[in-house]
């Protein structure tokens, strides 16, 4: 066993590494600087490229164009610098640009509270950009999932060629843990499908799958736009071939729900009551489910590691023998309208806090056993 002791946003660094990841743009901002000082000790020494841009629109240009050309590429910000993103993040959507962002939230609105955590982003993550084309947001509860999870990151945004996003906060991303990285049971690294035929349609994909890869760069014209466009990458205002894209674009993400929704759960026999919780807060909720157990109040848990495609069929099948919900967020509620419209059926209870500190297991007992 080689134990390390390292916070999350390093973490996050590593499994980049460890993905494959071979450059890095961004903008230094707290919480998230760490993870750009990370990957600026690791790629270099190995052939990798670590960029600093002039802003985050900047930087967020620099990946999508590292990206077109065949590299993996990760950036990480936080709230303020995400919003600077959107536009750009709404190119990779439509045009199909693979990358990770790494997210690690802190106290808003706006600038907010540089050094107190919130899940703050969870909703924007999902909508702030154009179309309201799916994503894929995964969300670590510490420092090992910020390994595993970038690791994750990079294989959807590989397979589905997509952004893919890690929702961190800034108590994870800057809290150090002791992990073993060599004792971590990582998937199989997935790399974009290039193509081999005879004549380049950059967008030609069936219906639900991504399409094949050539870079730009390479001695076959590979056309990109951010405008919208037909398989052969050209702009088009037909209603047949927009459609067709449209649907493709949703659901090469949709069709794959159920495989990329991770999760853990801890089911205790007699439980009435579901606590459905994500990121750092379900440390928390694990710690007062436990404790409420030695008190003989028997509370089941759901961590989810994915949160947007939502994993409908999981928290339905997870939920089903549950007639109460319960669901905390760091946040003053934007996860739980996503619970509340999974599960009509259920009794569905929320307890939000977004005051720059941590939920308590003390807070949460509280709330689970008097509401």
């Amino acid at each position: 066993m080689a134990l390390s002791f390292m916070e999350g946003n390093e973490a996050v660094a590593r499994g980049a590494m460890a993905a494959g990841c071979s450059f890095f743009a961004g903008y230094p901002i707290t919480p998230a600087s760490t993870v750009f000082a990370s990957m600026l000790s690791l790629l270099p020494p190995v052939g990798g490229i670590c960029v600093q841009g002039e802003d985050e629109i900047a930087s967020m240009g620099y990946c999508i164009g590292a990206s077109m050309a065949g590299k993996k590429v990760l950036t990480a910000t936080s709230g303020p610098g995400i919003s600077l993103y959107s536009e750009q993040i709404s190119f990779a959507i439509g045009s199909e640009i693979p990358m990770v962002i790494v997210d690690v939230q802190r106290l808003g609105p706006s600038t907010g509270s540089a050094t107190r955590g919130a899940d703050s982003d969870i909703q924007f993550l999902r909508w702030g950009s154009t179309s309201g084309v799916p994503v894929i947001v995964l969300a670590p509860k510490d420092v090992e999932d910020c390994f595993c999870l970038t690791v994750h990151a990079f294989n959807y945004a590989e397979e589905f060629r997509c952004p893919v996003f890690i929702a961190s906060n800034k108590e994870i991303g800057m809290t150090k843990e002791s992990i073993d990285i060599d004792a971590i049971s990582l998937p199989p690294l997935v790399e974009r499908i290039r193509y081999d035929g005879e004549t380049y349609l950059p967008f030609k994909a069936a219906p639900d799958k991504a399409p094949d890869f050539l870079p730009i760069g390479g001695k076959t014209l590979v056309r990109q736009t951010s405008s919208t466009h037909g398989p052969d990458g050209y702009i088009t205002i037909d209603p047949a071939v927009i459609t067709e894209t449209q649907e493709r674009l949703r659901n090469k993400i949709l069709h794959a729900e159920s495989r990329i929704s991770l999760y853990e759960q801890t089911h205790r026999k007699g439980a009435k009551t579901l606590v459905i919780s994500y990121g750092v807060t379900s440390k928390a909720v694990e710690d007062a489910a436990q404790r409420l157990a030695e008190q003989g109040v028997l509370v089941s848990t759901l961590n989810l590691k994915t949160l947007w495609p939502v994993p409908k069929e999981l928290i339905r099948e997870q939920a089903a023998a549950y007639p109460t919900i319960v669901v905390p967020e760091m946040n003053l509620g934007q996860y739980v309208r996503e619970i509340e419209r999974v599960l009509p059926d259920k009794t569905v209870k929320f307890y939000g806090q977004m005051d720059g500190v941590l939920i308590t297991p003390d807070t949460l007992m509280e709330v689970i056993k008097h509401g």
